[in-house]
């Protein structure tokens, strides 16, 4: 007994002089950070603070939101050579502002976007490196970079220091280009993350860490810190990053929301946080719907045919139109001898359908300067880039001038692989769409379809590549949700270029009803909101163009049973609505409904399924 108590009295005095020793630590922290002058940028509505100051030198920043901290002292900084800029830094000048301007966007998911914020630029000193710290802070939004002084000499960025240094346990949403999601715990993470990444504790925090206007960076990823709860930004792809005078870092953003469906509220933020365009959206610059046509010319006339009565604005020719894709002897400057493009071109304008080429890297590097002017000749409306590097400094480099060559001509762009957008279609509009994503050719499953809303989606739009199902094939190696979910996810899933049939040929479309939904879901909107989600479980989405509302619901592997609140309807107004479901045989059942502002719609939407549906005004 004797020996228990003193066992019990040893271990009492353990803990003690631990809380003590910690309780010191967290003190001297505390006391450091009081010595130190902390600045503040705060969102126009006061909810969101982004908070910078130097601690013994050490440049750090935390983020507030709805009076709840988010990140603890995270550092900030890079190292330029072998120097650790950030290490000893002083603030020598603060200046701030604010921005309370709209823009309109006919590209987007919404017609206008409100750009809205406080900045502040903190002009640096390290040692003989001068450089500023750009602070926007938005309503749930923060976002920062650095840039450079016109110093005569710079050198390389050898690894970035900036690090996101969370106060509580975290799932995060790991992937990497075109993978596969796998939620875990953050401090279990043992591979990196690409941008934009999710993270959640499973409640009532949301954030999403995301990048914009990357135009001479590396594809920078997200790996686990040594701290717990920690990330930290590392080069995967290169080594260094060569620098010029006056270069400028990418933005890195933190958005925050209580709701997963609340991260949507900043799925432009890219492109507010992207340059301002002087220009209007160019007139030739046309978003749409393709279809994918077989390498001959009869199946590109019978493909522009197929467009035009859908209502589709594109027919793509891809791989193979001429010769093989990665093979240095093949010329995209010439076709196949059983496909003549400029007689489906010719074709196609008699039916206001464009055609679009895909080109690969091999043959955009050998032959971009001589494929422009050609391409402009011949009438080709687009080209879609497949096969780019979209991970290293020098191809991000190309790819950006590429585009803007491209764009230039009068042509629209597609970029198909590995690339993820960071806002650059605002400066570059006909840069329509890109891929960066695990489309429907990947078989992505229920849980897939149902996570991307919330990850992928949230950095800009994404060519999803549907392989929708017809009489003579199923797709089923393709293809893990319903026909209805299909539907649904045209709306769901935003991208002003949307490729609809991937694999299937016109005219094994033999069902109207299947596919008529397809004649009318535009690409692009004047109105979006995102009614319903839970990452990996469900979402739905309504969106407007003209006074027609679509809206698309789609469950994950489970079940979904809820209702969905109709209150964004016009007051005053009956609304005709067409609904798409999924039938017990695997068909669709459309049926219809009439609708008004404050109706509930009813939602059983059994695993892998979905619903669509067209809401339109009575006139």
């Amino acid at each position: 007994m004797r020996r228990d108590c003193k066992n019990i009295l040893i271990y009492l005095l353990f803990i003690f002089l631990l809380t003590f020793k910690l309780g010191a630590a967290a003190t001297n922290f505390t006391d450091r950070t009081a010595k130190a002058e902390i600045h503040s940028v705060t969102s126009p509505d006061g909810n969101t603070v982004f908070e910078l100051c130097t601690l013994q030198g050490s440049l750090k920043y935390r983020v507030r939101y709805e009076n709840a901290q988010v990140t603890g002292w995270s550092d900030l900084g890079f190292m330029l050579q072998n120097k650790e800029v950030g290490l000893h830094t002083g603030i020598k000048h603060v200046s701030y502002s604010s921005c309370n301007q709209s823009f309109y966007w006919r590209l987007g998911e919404n017609d206008r976007i409100v750009n809205h914020y406080n900045a502040a630029i903190f002009t640096c000193g390290d040692r003989d490196v001068i450089y500023s710290v750009s602070v926007r802070v938005y309503k749930g939004s923060v976002a920062f970079r650095y840039e450079l002084a016109m110093n005569k000499s710079i050198g390389q960025v050898t690894a970035e220091k900036t690090s996101f240094d969370f106060d509580q346990d975290l799932t995060i949403y790991q992937y990497n280009q075109e993978s596969v999601f796998t939620p875990v715990d953050l401090n279990s993470m043992n591979k990196s993350c690409d941008f934009p990444a999710t993270l959640t504790n499973g409640k009532n925090l949301f954030i999403s860490i995301g990048e914009a206007d990357n135009r001479d960076y590396t594809k920078a990823e997200l790996v686990k810190k040594e701290n717990e709860n920690s990330l930290c930004i590392a080069f995967t792809h290169d080594s260094a990053v060569s620098l010029v005078p006056g270069f400028v870092f990418p933005w890195r953003t933190i958005s925050i929301s209580t709701t997963a469906i609340g991260l949507h509220a900043y799925s432009d933020l890219y492109l507010r946080l992207t340059g301002n365009s002087k220009d209007t959206i160019p007139s030739w610059v046309r978003p749409g719907k393709l279809i994918r046509a077989q390498l001959t010319t009869e199946d590109g006339i019978r493909a522009v045919d197929f467009a035009s009565r859908h209502h589709f604005q594109y027919v793509l020719f891809d791989a193979g139109w001429y010769g093989k894709e990665f093979n240095s002897t093949s010329d995209p400057r010439k076709y196949i001898d059983k496909l003549n493009i400029p007689e489906v071109i010719s074709y196609g304008k008699s039916k206001n359908i464009g055609i679009v080429l895909y080109v690969n890297y091999v043959g955009l590097r050998n032959y971009l300067d001589d494929i422009i002017p050609l391409y402009k000749k011949w009438g080709v409306a687009g080209i879609k880039f497949g096969f780019v590097d979209g991970l290293s400094q020098k191809g991000i480099q190309w790819l950006v001038k590429a585009v803007k060559k491209v764009t230039d001509a009068g042509l629209i762009v597609d970029v198909h692989d590995n690339y993820k957008p960071t806002g650059l279609s605002r400066l570059i509009p006909g840069w329509l769409t890109q891929e960066g994503i695990r489309g429907d050719e990947n078989s992505p499953d229920a849980f897939h379809t149902t996570v991307l809303p919330f990850t992928r989606f949230l950095a800009g739009p994404a060519d999803f590549t549907f392989c929708y199902p017809n009489s003579k094939n199923s797709f089923s190696k393709n293809l893990k949700v319903s026909k209805a979910q299909q539907l649904a996810l045209t709306v769901v899933y935003f991208s002003p270029l949307q490729a609809i049939f991937w694999y299937g040929r016109p005219e094994d479309y033999t069902s109207e009803q299947d596919i008529e939904f397809f004649k009318y879901v535009p690409t692009v909107w004047d109105e979006t909101h995102y009614l319903a989600g839970a990452i990996g479980k469900y979402i739905s989405v309504a969106r407007r163009k003209g006074g027609d509302w679509f809206i698309g619901n789609a469950a994950g592997p489970a079940d979904w049973r809820g209702e969905i609140n109709l209150d964004f309807l016009q007051p005053g107004k009956l609304y005709h609505a067409e609904i798409w479901k999924d039938g017990s045989d695997g068909k669709l059942i459309k049926s219809r409904r009439t609708f008004k502002k404050g109706d509930k719609l009813e939602i059983h939407i059994k695993g892998a399924q979905g619903s669509a549906l067209i809401l339109r005004p009575e006139s």
